[in-house]
C-alpha cells in the first residue's frame, strides 16, 4: 500500500478569537509565522500572578521581560502562572497558545510601550504558527483599559558569549560583581523601599534654605511635633550646655541656649533618624550608632570653631554632617537585611580593615556611596552628600572639601581614643593644614568632648529611644 504524504492543513483562527475580534470591530490578516518576520512586531503575551491576583503582560519578542524591573514598577513579585492553570484556561476556549488580547481574560493588563512604535503588530491567534496582523490603531484600541510601561530589555543589548571560552573566567567575575551592583541600583530606585521623608523633616529642610527664616518659624515647626519639641527642650536643659535657669519652652531652648542653626540641624538629624530605624543586628564590639554620631558631631563642632574664621564652613551644616556621617549604615541595614548580617559577621572577623573593604567585597558598593546617594535623593545640601561620600579620603580637595575633611579628622581622632570601629588610621599633616588646625588643637578638641562623655551619652540616648 502506497502512503501519500498529505500537505499539512492550513491553520485557521479559532472561533472564539474570531468572535471576540468581530465584537471589538477589529480587522486583521492571517499571517503564517516564519523566521523572517520582525521580532519587534510580534507580541508576546504572558500571564503572571502573585497573592494579589493575575496580570497579563504584553511585550515584543525583540525584548527580554525583566521581572526585577516589573517588580520596581508594580511593587509586586510576579511569577508565571502555573502551566496546569494556564492550560485549563486555554482549554476552555479550545486554544493552544495565549493570544495577546487583554479582553480574553478578566485580568488587568500591562504592556511594553515600545509596541506602539510599530506600524502594525502580529498577535498570536491561539493556534501554533498562525499570527494575526492588526494595525497599530486597532491594537491600541484593544488596550484602552491596559497600562503602558517600560520593562523590557532589548535582546541586542544582551550579548551571550557563544564562542570565546578563554574569556569565561573574567566574564564570570564581572557578572557576579554586576549582578550585585545591579540589585543595589534597582532596590535604591524602588522608592517604596526607602521611606518618604517625614513631614516635619520636609518643613525643616525648607527652613534650612530660606534666608528669611526666623526663630518663630523653626519654633512653630518643632512645636507641631510633640516628641521633637520634648527632645529639643531636654537637649537644651542637658548639663552638657550648662544653661542658667530652667528651660521652659522650645523658644526658650532656641533663644537662650542652642541657637537657630544648632536647633534646625539637630531637629533635622532627629527627624531623619526616625525615618530609618536602628538595625537589630550589629557588629560586636562597636560603639552604638547614635553615640558615635553625637560624639562625631560634637568633635566637628569644636574643630569648626578652631578653624581660622575666614575659612570656616557653615557650622550648623558641619554639625549635621557629623550627625549623619554614618547614615549609609542604616540604609544598608534597611535595604539589604540579609547582606547586612553578612557584613556584620565579616566586620567582626576583620578588625584590621575599614568597613569599606568588607562592603565592597560583599556588595560592590559602600555605605558612603549609598548614604551620599540618599542625601541627593532627598534633596539635602550638596555639602552634606559630599561629606558622606568622601569622609574616608583624607586627601580629598574638591568642592566643599572642608565638610568631608572635618568628618575624616573627627572620625580618626575618636578612633584613636577607642570610639568607633575599624583600625586606627593616621592623620596626615596635609589634612590638618587644609583645615588650618594644628595637631595639638585637634587633640585638645577631642579631649574636651570626651570629658563630657557621660552627658553626650545621655544626649545620644534621646535619638535611640525613637
Amino acid at each position: 500500500m502506497i502512503e501519500v504524504a498529505l500537505a499539512p492543513a492550513t491553520p485557521h483562527t479559532p472561533s472564539v478569537i474570531r468572535l471576540l475580534l468581530g465584537k471589538l470591530a477589529i480587522s486583521y490578516n492571517e499571517v503564517l509565522d516564519h523566521p523572517g518576520l520582525p521580532a519587534a512586531r510580534k507580541v508576546q503575551a504572558v500571564l503572571l500572578d502573585d497573592a494579589v491576583g493575575t496580570l497579563m503582560v504584553l511585550f515584543p519578542q525583540s525584548q527580554l521581560l525583566d521581572l526585577n524591573r516589573l517588580a520596581e514598577l508594580t511593587g509586586r513579585r510576579l511569577t508565571a502562572v502555573p502551566v496546569e492553570r494556564l492550560e485549563r484556561m486555554l482549554g476552555k476556549n479550545n486554544l493552544s497558545l495565549l493570544p495577546g488580547l487583554p479582553s480574553l481574560t478578566s485580568s488587568p493588563c500591562l504592556y511594553e510601550e515600545s509596541l506602539l512604535g510599530e506600524p502594525s503588530l502580529l498577535i498570536n491567534s491561539g493556534e501554533p504558527e498562525l499570527l494575526l496582523e492588526v494595525s497599530r490603531e486597532a491594537f491600541k484600541s484593544m488596550l484602552n483599559k491596559a497600562s503602558a510601561a517600560n520593562f523590557g530589555e532589548a535582546l541586542q543589548a544582551i550579548r551571550p558569549n557563544l564562542d570565546r571560552p578563554h574569556d569565561d573566567r573574567e566574564e564570570i567575575t564581572q557578572a557576579v560583581q554586576a549582578f550585585t551592583a545591579r540589585r543595589i541600583q534597582q532596590r535604591l530606585e524602588e522608592t517604596i523601599e526607602i521611606p518618604p521623608l517625614a513631614e516635619t523633616a520636609q518643613k525643616i529642610i525648607k527652613l534650612r534654605v530660606d534666608p528669611n527664616a526666623t526663630i518663630d518659624d523653626i519654633t512653630g515647626v518643632v512645636e507641631t511635633d510633640p516628641a521633637l519639641a520634648a527632645q529639643v527642650v531636654s537637649w537644651a536643659a542637658s548639663p552638657y550646655y550648662a544653661a542658667p535657669g530652667k528651660i521652659r519652652s522650645v523658644e526658650d531652648a532656641i533663644v537662650r541656649v542652642l541657637g537657630f542653626d544648632l536647633v534646625i540641624n539637630l531637629a533635622l538629624g532627629l527627624a531623619l533618624g526616625k525615618t530609618l530605624s536602628l538595625p537589630k543586628d550589629h557588629p560586636q564590639h562597636t560603639t552604638p550608632y547614635w553615640q558615635q554620631s553625637i560624639y562625631t558631631a560634637a568633635v566637628i563642632e569644636g574643630l569648626t570653631r578652631a578653624m581660622p574664621r575666614a575659612q570656616r564652613p557653615e557650622a550648623g551644616l558641619t554639625y549635621l554632617a557629623g550627625l549623619l556621617h554614618n547614615f549609609g549604615y542604616l540604609l544598608l541595614a534597611h535595604v539589604f537585611p540579609p547582606h547586612f548580617s553578612l557584613i556584620c559577621r565579616h566586620l567582626e572577623v576583620n578588625p584590621h580593615l575599614c568597613h569599606s573593604y568588607v562592603e565592597q567585597h560583599l556588595l560592590g558598593i559602600s555605605r558612603e556611596q549609598i548614604g551620599a546617594w540618599l542625601m541627593r535623593y532627598w534633596d539635602m545640601p550638596e555639602e552634606l552628600s559630599t561629606a558622606l561620600r568622601f569622609q574616608h579620603d583624607p586627601g580629598y580637595d574638591g568642592d566643599y572639601a572642608a565638610y568631608p575633611n572635618l568628618v575624616c579628622l573627627a572620625v580618626r581622632l575618636l578612633r584613636s581614643r577607642g570610639i568607633g570601629s575599624g583600625p586606627d588610621e593616621e592623620i596626615p599633616d596635609a589634612l590638618l593644614e587644609r583645615l588650618g588646625v594644628t595637631r595639638d588643637k585637634a587633640e585638645d578638641v577631642v579631649s574636651k568632648v570626651l570629658e563630657a562623655e557621660v552627658m553626650l551619652r545621655e544626649l545620644a540616648s534621646q535619638f535611640s529611644r525613637h
